[in-house]
């Protein structure tokens, strides 16, 4: 499938963007970008230099991906949400000069295969969302969110597990979880929820 770019988008001729893959309206695609195949990235959405996402990830109108993002596939990052890189901005340097990239250096947001993060969330770097986890809207993250975490508020706190279908798991009570939509079931071992394969 061909790659989509809308008039109006700033795509680096630099950028590799996946076979099927659509750019919306006013987006900017920086320089080394590499992009899995069949992405979707919205309206005004902004995509920093080197940034790697996997097969399949929507960033949706106005999200900011700063560098050195890494998403892996199927992730959601929903309107107006900030993946950051500066653990401690500042315009200038103590001497009142202007910063530029020599004065920092920047670090990423890592988000795991599946993981969803809401609208206007903020994920500050260094951060890992774990795989399948959802961030609420509106959350900020400052510490790693584990794989099928639910986390909501400010700072982000977990309230819960969610499965592969983004609904919170019912607890089983013997440490097992169930999707009320999908019936799949995931176990609970110490702080780690993984899916469990059926025969």
């Amino acid at each position: 499938m061909a790659v989509r770019v809308a008039p109006g988008a700033d795509v680096s001729p630099e950028a590799q963007l996946g076979d099927g893959t659509a750019i919306w309206h006013l987006a900017q695609v920086r320089e080394d970008v590499r992009m899995g195949a069949g992405c979707v990235v919205g309206r005004g959405a902004y995509i920093g230099t080197g940034v790697v996402m996997g097969q399949h990830c929507k960033v949706q109108n106005y999200a900011l991906v700063y560098e050195p993002a890494r998403l892996g596939d199927g992730v959601f990052v929903g309107p107006a949400a900030v993946l950051t890189n500066d653990t401690h901005p500042r315009a200038v340097n103590p001497d009142g000069s202007l910063k530029d990239a020599s004065d920092w250096h920047a670090v990423g947001v890592t988000i795991g295969d599946g993981a969803a993060i809401g609208a206007r969330a903020v994920c500050v770097a260094p951060v890992t969302i774990g795989a399948w986890a959802t961030v609420a809207a509106g959350a900020v993250v400052t510490r790693d969110v584990p794989a099928h975490a639910l986390v909501v508020g400010v700072p982000a706190r977990q309230v819960g597990w969610v499965g592969k279908a983004g609904q919170r798991l019912d607890d089983q009570g013997d440490g097992t979880f169930r999707c009320p939509v999908t019936g799949a079931r995931y176990e609970l071992t110490g702080t780690t929820m993984t899916e469990v394969e059926t025969a």
